[in-house]
């Protein structure tokens, strides 16, 4: 049996990965911050599917935490087939209204630590020649909205480099962009979402399903929803300058309230 990391796994689209993995039958590593809903999602995901699930208690916003996770994929006696680089979080405010702490914060869990944790799975990865890693990133990545969309574009680009490097390998590479989605990433923030359109949203477990089938198809970029793939369309049509205009206009609507 193969064994999958998820990191932000308690929640949202990470605990859509968990649920879906393991009725496919992978043992599974959680990694996240509550040890107490860890503890309470891998035994519900053990007793319902049968698979070993393991729980890492681990904040991705410190070296420690970041250090923790690249030990146990580093560990080539229980080797990790699929890494989901899930973690992250939105911060309320403007550009200027955010603390640069939880700026670089955001830098830290969404660049550095995808980074570090990527770096470290592919090594075995390569040497087994097979596995794959799945970095969350958002649409947010390909229209000008700050650190947010700044830090996720990096995602972007960063696994679809690292997937041409390691192109022949077996080893496959995808960055998966969602939109909304219907989870905790709103609430904890402290964004309104009352404003935001009922075919903005998506579903968390069909958009794993839809990105485990890209992945499966060897693409290195998952926008996994037809609504979504036409707005993307548009803006890469859209003038720069007048895409900022609406993205900042529409950031304000949409976004924190």
């Amino acid at each position: 049996m193969t064994t999958a990391l998820i990191t932000g796994a308690t929640a949202g689209i990470g605990a859509a990965f968990a649920r879906r993995l393991a009725g496919d039958g992978h043992n599974l590593v959680l990694v996240a911050r509550n040890e107490k809903r860890l503890r309470e999602q891998a035994t519900e995901l053990h007793d319902r599917h049968g698979v070993e699930v393991s729980v890492l208690v681990a904040d991705l916003a410190t070296d420690d935490g970041i250090a923790t996770v690249e030990k146990r994929l580093g560990d080539r006696t229980h080797p990790v087939d699929l890494l989901v680089n899930n973690a992250g979080f939105g911060n309320k405010g403007e550009f200027l209204e955010v603390p640069m702490a939880d700026e670089l914060t955001m830098l830290k869990v969404h660049c550095e630590a995808v980074l570090r944790l990527t770096s470290e799975a592919v090594k075995g990865m390569r040497e087994r020649r097979r596995g794959g890693v799945v970095n969350v990133a958002s649409v947010a990545a390909f229209v000008p909205r700050g650190t947010y969309g700044a830090s996720k574009a990096w995602v972007v680009q960063f696994t679809q480099g690292v997937a041409r490097d390691l192109a022949g390998s077996n080893v496959r590479l995808m960055a998966l962009c969602p939109g909304f989605v219907r989870t905790e990433f709103h609430e904890r923030a402290g964004m309104g979402t009352d404003n935001i359109p009922d075919w903005m949203w998506l579903d968390a477990d069909k958009l794993v399903d839809a990105a485990m089938k890209d992945l499966a198809r060897g693409k290195s970029l998952s926008v996994p929803d037809p609504r979504y793939k036409a707005l993307m369309g548009v803006a890469k049509l859209a003038p720069r300058n007048l895409l900022g205009g609406i993205t900042s206009k529409t950031g304000r609507k949409y976004g924190p309230q």
